[in-house]
């Protein structure tokens, strides 16, 4: 019976343990309108995953492709997607979208939390 108990011990402590990192997932959105993105630089903090969240204002899709995060998304017209990215470490990651490669473009910068403001 003991070990029943610390079992359930250990399980109740990793599911708050998971259930507090998912709820320090910081939340960012981006929009893509006129075959651009919104706002086309993010700054994000370094070392926290992100959930980044795409809305597509346009009638047509547009795939969000990264190289340097190796993400690619399709996102239908006038819908929404999340992705998943980082912890990331110090830096800049572009980004752009496969259908207008030319005009939809756009940077990710992470950097410390205490300078996210900064220029």
């Amino acid at each position: 019976m003991k070990l029943k108990l610390k079992f359930s011990a250990v399980t109740i402590a990793f599911l708050t343990m998971s259930f507090n990192a998912q709820s320090e997932i910081q939340e960012i959105h981006l929009t893509i309108k006129d075959h651009l993105f919104f706002p086309e630089t993010l700054i994000v903090p370094i070392n926290q995953k992100i959930k980044l969240i795409i809305d597509n204002q346009d009638k047509t899709p547009e795939e969000f492709d990264s190289f340097d995060l190796n993400r690619e998304k399709v996102i239908f017209g006038y819908s929404r997607a999340v992705i998943y990215i980082g912890p990331l470490k110090k830096g800049q990651y572009t980004f752009f979208g496969e259908y207008a490669p030319q005009t939809a473009q756009g940077k990710i910068i992470a950097r410390k939390k205490e300078s996210q403001n900064a220029p």
